[in-house]
């Protein structure tokens, strides 16, 4: 087993700033290769700290006002324009950075894009479902609308 510090959310795993232990092939082969993590060393903990303290300045921090920010991005659609081909398929996909420039522009809170998760990869214009972690006891389902560039 490996003890390792995870500097990305990894689903099922963690937050960054974790110190969890894996196994040693699961944090040699994949984790850290991807820059998910990295190994754990005692003078590590201050790199932690910072990492802790970075993720509280970005996550909202009450429940109140995740269910608030959930209730306004579940009220009306999210619409990304892009360029599409005749026959209504994506030239590429729809990224979460796109998802959450969308919902900025929209006039909708600044959600960071690795908090969006897409179920499965959207390259065709119409609707579609995504999840917005904005808490850990909140979850957002958001219609993203894929529409044509004029």
């Amino acid at each position: 087993m490996a003890k390792i510090i995870l500097t990305h959310e990894v689903t099922g795993l963690g937050a960054p700033g974790d110190i969890v232990e894996v196994k040693d092939g699961y944090a040699r082969n994949y984790l850290m290769p991807r820059g998910l993590a990295t190994g754990w060393t005692k003078g590590a903990q201050k790199q932690v700290d910072q990492i802790r303290a970075a993720r509280r300045a970005r996550e909202i921090h009450t429940i109140e006002d995740a269910r608030a920010v959930r209730d306004s991005l579940q009220s009306k659609p999210v619409v990304v324009s892009v360029r599409s081909g005749a026959n209504g398929r994506l030239f590429g996909a729809v990224t979460t950075a796109d998802i959450a420039a969308a919902v900025s522009a929209a006039g909708g809170p600044a959600i960071d894009k690795r908090k969006i998760e897409v179920p499965t990869a959207i390259k065709s214009l119409g609707e579609h479902k995504v999840h917005v972690r904005l808490h850990a006891d909140v979850q957002a389902t958001v219609e993203v609308r894929v529409v044509p560039n004029a």
